[in-house]
C-alpha cells in the first residue's frame, strides 16, 4: 500500500508539473521543511532552504512570463522537456521513500508514470494555447495561463494531501485529453486546403 500512494503522489505531482514546472517542487519542498513529506534518499536536497529559494524563484518567474503575449508559446517549447524531468523527478522522489524498491523500478516507475503525466497534460496544455492563440490572437492566453496555474497548484495540495484522489483525478484527465487531441487531429487534417 506504501508504494501505491507513493506512486499516486509522484503521479499527481507529476501532473502539476505538466502545467507549471516549479509550482509542485516548491510544494515538496515546503511540505518537506514543514515535515509532512518525506523524501527518498538522494532526494533530500529538494527539501533544503537553498532549494526553497531557488523553487521560489523560478516559480515566480515562470508564473510571471506565462503572462507575457507570445513568450507564453515560446517558453512552451523549453516547458515540455523541463516538465517531463520535473515530472521524473518528483516522481522518483516520491518512490524512494518507499522501503524495498529496487531502483530499476523506482526509476522505471518515475519515468513512465511521471514523466509520461507530465508529458500529457503538457501536451495537452501547449495544444490550447495553440488553439487559443490561433482563434484569439493571443489576447485569451492569459485566461489558460490562469487555469493552468490553479490547476497546477490544485494538483500539487491534493496530492499531498490525498494522493489517490489525485492520482484518480489526473488519470480520468489524461484519458480525456488524450481523446480530445486525438479527435481534434483528424479534424485539423481536413480543414487543411
Amino acid at each position: 500500500m506504501e508504494l501505491v500512494l507513493a506512486l499516486c503522489l509522484g503521479i499527481g505531482l507529476s501532473a502539476g508539473c505538466g502545467f507549471r514546472v516549479f509550482v509542485p517542487l516548491l510544494g515538496m519542498n515546503v511540505a518537506a521543511l514543514a515535515g509532512h513529506l518525506d523524501l527518498g534518499p538522494g532526494f533530500e536536497w529538494i527539501g533544503t532552504w537553498p532549494a526553497f529559494a531557488c523553487f521560489l524563484t523560478a516559480t515566480v518567474l515562470e508564473i510571471g512570463a506565462y503572462y507575457i503575449p507570445w513568450l507564453d508559446n515560446l517558453l512552451d517549447a523549453v516547458a515540455t522537456p523541463a516538465a517531463i524531468v520535473a515530472g521524473t523527478i518528483a516522481t522518483a522522489a516520491a518512490l524512494g521513500q518507499v522501503e524495498n524498491v529496487s531502483p530499476l523500478v523506482e526509476w522505471s516507475l518515475a519515468l513512465i508514470a511521471g514523466g509520461g503525466t507530465a508529458a500529457v497534460v503538457q501536451t495537452s496544455t501547449v495544444a490550447l494555447r495553440g488553439a487559443s492563440t490561433a482563434t484569439t490572437g493571443g489576447l485569451a492566453n492569459f485566461v489558460v495561463s490562469t487555469g493552468e496555474l490553479i490547476a497546477s497548484v490544485g494538483a500539487t495540495i491534493l496530492a499531498l494531501v490525498l494522493p489517490i484522489l489525485c492520482a484518480t483525478l489526473v488519470l480520468i484527465s489524461a484519458f480525456l485529453a488524450m481523446r480530445w487531441l486525438t479527435r481534434r487531429q483528424p479534424a485539423l487534417a481536413t480543414q487543411k486546403p
